[in-house]
Order: structure tokens, then C-alpha cells, then sequence
């Protein structure tokens, strides 16, 4: 016989909710503290003790609750949130109203709040779903919610915990995505003893690009700030703004990619792979760029009631924002020409001290007398020849290819005025490879087989937008099965697919007929491409997989006939190489987001020889 039908217990259904808000002590503090930003605070505390494990505190300075509010707060599905209930007009942060009962069902819950213009504060408390009454409390403006002792009512939670370090840092990593939107607002966090995590002052909002980027690069890094290209792009009713690192800033990993909608951090699969398709010209596959980028559009357009953490988003028309975003990007990309990151040159200073002494020694006093401990530096072998080598006055200028007995490192004169173009004057060719130029303010160290694949690989990439795709004809046309719905869906974009080369049409009920392919692609599988393509339709409204199959033999072509490394160019060719990458968009990466060229100062230069 089976088992009654019952309502469980509220305390239980409390416990269940918790594990879907809350997995972790980090889930905990982005729940406060995005109730903390509702409530329009100015300066928001998070201390945390145990990564969080043992207490939470987050302390505001936002409007406060009264004792009614503070009963209410603590109960399910109550907030304050949507004053019409409708779920497709959420302006806020939070609005599930489960956050507090489901944190206060699993851990010990102490809020103690003074409601903006109020005499005086109350408290009240929650014990493992045991609701306490509001207790008057001394407390300024605002709100102050202790969490201690997470999941002590849910033991068997406890198990799946990290160590202490790891929480802490998943809730600062919280902390910091919330910051990055909210500029407005001082974060501060604190750690055992006090320690700061985390300490950002409020921004004046005069200028929201320039504040947000410099909220930014407190959270990011200098580097970011200083590789950051600024986006900005509006498409029906949809705003995105942000900044992009070039392609050269890039790590082994998504995790700096910080991706925000109507003010909500997010990690969404859309918006990730919106990223990754701008990017997928510059960037090998295992290369990450960093970005922080804002989508801002009417809430009737996005449901953000789609994931009880809602790290989620569903978009209306996802085809839409996916478009904006890789349009935006691209766009941003190929307005900072040949611009590589500036961390390419500091690895490059790094990389070179590492592999020789410091060349300047302390000095003991006004005599200028050097310390007895003082060691003869130590160079690489052979740097005082290639030095020499370098410098040396080229016999031709321009005269065709260098003499077969010249030196390898023999250097050429240049073109007056070429120093003052931004990739300088090519002053030697190094083991056949690399190209030595010289700029006004320091020099240029160029990859010839990188640089010159990027060249080849743009003007390909241009003959195709010009001229369209060139297809084959199958000698027999490939039928290929598929569900209704994916063959309606490749039916109704037949146009776009043929303007890439791809010419089907339908053939029956749940079926294509492939008469036509992309010459770029060979022999390649047929029945698998249209596959990929009939799934990216379904979840993008849109064929990525095919544009970047053409894209990477376009890249493969490009390698293959780009000048190689060990071949001799003489002072034109190397000259007329530095001009093209001036020219060309995206001449600062190549294929695979390496490096095409390094720049060093003359600053940096001096520092390396201990002259600053």
C-alpha cells in the first residue's frame, strides 16, 4: 500500500529551499549582500570568520526594516520587491523572498535592523527555523544580518564544504563581481582577525565609463586597466557597455570573464559563448580573453526567475543579444589596430632578469663606493657580441637582400623618419626570424611568421566578405535525417547558410538534401556539419560552427603562406612588413592570440641595465 500524500513541515520545506539558494557560504553572502544593495545602501561590511563557516556578518547603511518588516522578512515568499507581482518587471537584486528563511532553517539567524528615521532599533532572531519575536536593539542606520553556524541544522552539508581558504576566497570572488557593477557603493571585507580582503571606496558617479573603470582596475589589476579597449553598442532597446581586454591579455581559463545583465552577475552560457565566438579570430582554443561587460535591457526582455541562485538568465531574443555582443566586440577589436597588451613587454623585462644578475650594484655612501659583497654581474654568453652585432652600420640601404656574408645580426639603416611611425624603423633581422626595429622611444622586437600570418590571414578574411564563399558542387547530393522541428529550422535559414556556401533545401519531412558546400572545407563530413548546425540554430538562432570551420582553414591557409621563420628579408621587406601591420586590424596577435611583436620603452630599457 503506498504512502499517504502529505504537506511536509515548513521548518523541512525551509531546509529543502536552503539547498538550492544556498550551496555554499559564498551563496549566502551574495544573498545579504545583494539585499544590502536593494536597500540602497552606500558602504556595505561583509566580515566572515571560517570562510564563513562559523559567522557572516553584513552590515549596511540602507533604509532599515521596522519589527513588521523584520517578522516578515523571515518568512517565505514575502519581500518587498515586486510591488505589482509581476514576475517580468523585477528591478531589483533579489526577489524570491527565500534567501532569509532558508538560511535562517539551516544556520543560527540574527538580524537587527533600524528602519531610516526611526527612534530606535529592533532585533529577532532565527535558530534552525525557529523563529524568535523583534527584540528592541542598539544599532545605527540600516541593517545588520549575523549568519552563524551554516548549516548546523543540515550536518550532511557540511561534508561537501571546502577548506576554510577556498570559501573565503569563492565569497570575496562574490563580493567582487557585485562591486564591479556598483560603483557607487564602498565594499569592504573582512577576514579572521580583522584582515582586509577587500576594501573599495565609493566612486562619484560624474563620469560612469571612466568610474566603472576604475572600479574595475581595483578589482582587476592595473593590467586590465591599462589593456582594457572601452565597448559601448545599442540594438533595439538593448545597451551594452564594458570594457574588453585585447587579445594578448588572455588566461588558461573563463574565470575572469565577468559577464552582467541589468546589474546582475551572471555566468550564462549564451553570453560566454557570445564572448568566445568575437574572440575566436585571435585566441586559440585554449585561451581565455578577460572581459567585463554590462547588458542592459527591459525586464520584459530577460527572465531572471530561472535559477534558484539566479546565476541564470533567459533572453527573449537570444539571437538578438548574442549578435550585439559579438558585433560590439569585434567592432572594439578592430578599432585598436596592431595594439598588443602591455603585459607582452613586462613578461619580456621579467623573462630577461631572470636570466641575469642585476646590473647595477647598491652604493654604501656619498663616495659613491660600491659594497665588498658586490658580484661582477653575469650575462648571458654571448650578449656582448649580439650587442655589437645589432648596432652595427649596415653596408646597403634598401640594395635588395642583404650580402650572403653579412652576419646574421648585421643591422639596416632606415628610410628617414621611419623611427617615428608606431612599429619604428627595421634596423636587423635576428637567426632569420626576428625583425629589430627602432622606435622613438625605445624598440620593437618583431615574430616575421606571426606577424605576416595575421597580414595574410585579414586579407583572405576580406576577399571573402567581398567576393562571397566559393562552393563545390557534391557530385551526389547527401540526404541527412533529422527531427522536424531541426529540418523546418535549416529550411527557413537556407538563404544565410547558401551566403556561406552551404545550399540545401528540405526533403520531406524531417530531412535536408546538401546539394552544395563551402569549397574551403574539402572533403569534409557533411551529415556532422549540418548536425552542428541544426543544434546551434536551436540554442543560438544562429550557424556558428560553420562560419568558424571557414574561419579556421582560412587561418590554416594564412600559416602556410605567411612568410616563414628562417627566411631572409632584406631592409624593404622588412621595412614594407612594419608599414602593412600598421595598417591592419588585429595585427598584434596572430592566429592564436600570441604575440605578432614586443615593445620596449626606452625606460624599461635603462631599467634592465640598472640606469634608472
Amino acid at each position: 500500500m503506498s504512502n499517504p500524500i502529505r504537506q511536509l513541515p515548513t521548518v523541512l520545506v525551509n531546509r529543502i529551499a536552503a539547498g538550492e539558494v544556498v550551496e555554499r557560504p559564498a551563496s549566502a553572502v551574495k544573498e545579504l549582500v545583494e539585499n544590502a544593495i536593494d536597500a540602497g545602501a552606500g558602504h556595505i561590511e561583509i566580515g566572515l570568520r571560517e570562510g564563513g563557516q562559523s559567522l557572516i556578518v553584513v552590515t549596511d547603511d540602507g533604509i532599515g526594516m521596522d519589527p513588521d518588516g523584520l517578522v516578515l522578512a523571515v518568512d517565505r515568499h514575502c519581500t518587498s520587491k515586486l510591488p505589482d507581482d509581476d514576475l517580468m518587471a523585477i528591478a531589483t537584486l533579489g526577489f524570491r523572498g527565500e534567501a532569509l528563511p532558508s538560511i535562517g532553517a539551516v544556520a543560527r539567524l540574527t538580524l537587527t535592523s533600524r528602519a531610516r528615521g526611526a527612534a530606535e532599533a529592533w532585533s529577532l532572531t532565527v535558530d534552525g527555523g525557529d523563529k524568535g519575536r523583534p527584540m528592541p536593539a542598539a544599532f545605527g542606520q540600516g541593517t545588520r544580518v549575523e549568519v552563524r553556524d551554516l548549516f548546523y541544522a543540515t550536518p550532511a552539508r557540511l561534508k561537501f564544504m571546502k577548506t576554510p581558504r577556498t570559501e573565503r576566497d569563492q565569497a570575496v570572488d562574490v563580493v567582487k563581481r557585485l562591486a564591479m557593477a556598483h560603483p557607487e557603493i564602498a565594499f569592504t571585507v573582512l577576514a579572521d582577525d580583522d584582515r582586509a580582503m577587500l576594501r573599495l571606496g565609493a566612486a562619484p558617479l560624474a563620469d560612469p565609463v571612466e568610474e566603472r573603470l576604475s572600479r574595475l582596475s581595483a578589482v582587476l589589476g592595473r593590467d586590465f586597466a591599462d589593456n582594457a579597449l572601452a565597448v559601448e553598442a545599442l540594438r533595439e532597446g538593448i545597451r551594452l557597455t564594458g570594457f574588453a581586454g585585447l587579445p594578448t591579455l588572455n588566461r588558461a581559463t573563463s574565470r575572469e570573464q565577468y559577464l552582467f545583465v541589468n546589474g546582475r552577475p551572471v555566468r550564462d552560457k549564451l553570453l560566454t559563448g557570445a564572448v568566445r565566438g568575437a574572440y575566436q579570430d585571435f585566441l586559440a582554443g585554449d585561451r581565455h580573453p578577460m572581459v567585463a561587460l554590462f547588458v542592459d535591457l527591459p525586464s520584459s526582455e530577460v527572465d531572471v526567475n530561472v535559477h534558484p541562485a539566479k546565476a541564470e538568465v533567459r533572453f527573449r531574443d537570444p539571437a538578438l543579444v548574442r549578435g550585439l555582443i559579438v558585433g560590439a566586440l569585434k567592432h572594439t577589436l578592430n578599432a585598436a589596430g596592431h595594439r598588443a597588451s602591455t603585459t607582452v613587454a613586462n613578461a619580456t623585462i621579467d623573462a630577461l632578469r631572470s636570466g641575469m644578475a642585476p646590473a647595477m650594484p647598491a652604493h654604501t655612501g656619498w663616495n659613491g663606493s660600491y659594497v665588498s659583497s658586490f658580484r661582477a654581474p653575469s650575462y648571458p654568453q654571448g650578449l656582448g657580441e649580439a650587442v655589437v652585432a645589432a648596432y652595427a652600420p649596415a653596408p646597403n640601404l634598401f640594395g635588395g637582400d642583404l650580402p650572403a656574408t653579412a652576419p646574421p645580426g648585421a643591422a639596416a639603416e632606415a628610410a628617414p623618419g621611419f623611427e617615428h611611425f608606431p612599429l619604428g624603423a627595421a634596423r636587423a633581422q635576428l637567426h632569420d626570424t626576428y625583425i629589430v626595429a627602432q622606435t622613438a622611444q625605445g624598440i620593437v622586437i618583431v615574430d616575421q611568421h606571426a606577424a605576416h600570418e595575421r597580414l595574410v590571414y585579414e586579407r583572405m578574411k576580406e576577399a571573402l566578405a567581398a567576393t562571397g564563399v566559393k562552393r563545390q558542387a557534391l557530385l551526389l547530393p547527401e540526404v541527412v535525417e533529422l527531427d522536424e522541428a531541426s529540418a523546418d529550422r535549416l529550411g527557413t535559414r537556407a538563404g544565410e547558410l547558401a551566403e556561406l556556401g552551404l545550399v540545401l533545401e528540405p526533403f520531406g519531412a524531417g530531412a535536408v538534401v546538401v546539394r552544395e558546400v563551402p569549397a574551403l572545407l574539402g572533403d569534409c563530413d557533411v551529415k556532422g556539419l549540418v548536425r552542428d548546425l541544426a543544434e546551434e540554430l536551436a540554442e543560438f538562432g544562429a550557424a556558428l560552427s560553420l562560419k568558424e570551420r571557414l574561419e579556421a582553414v582560412c587561418g590554416t591557409l594564412a600559416c602556410h603562406g605567411s612568410v616563414r621563420a628562417g627566411r631572409r628579408l632584406n631592409p624593404t621587406e622588412m621595412n614594407a612588413l612594419l608599414r602593412q601591420m600598421e595598417a591592419t586590424p588585429h595585427s598584434g596577435q596572430c592566429n592564436h592570440g600570441r604575440p605578432t611583436y614586443v615593445e620596449l620603452k626606452l625606460g624599461d630599457i635603462e631599467r634592465l641595465f640598472g640606469r634608472r
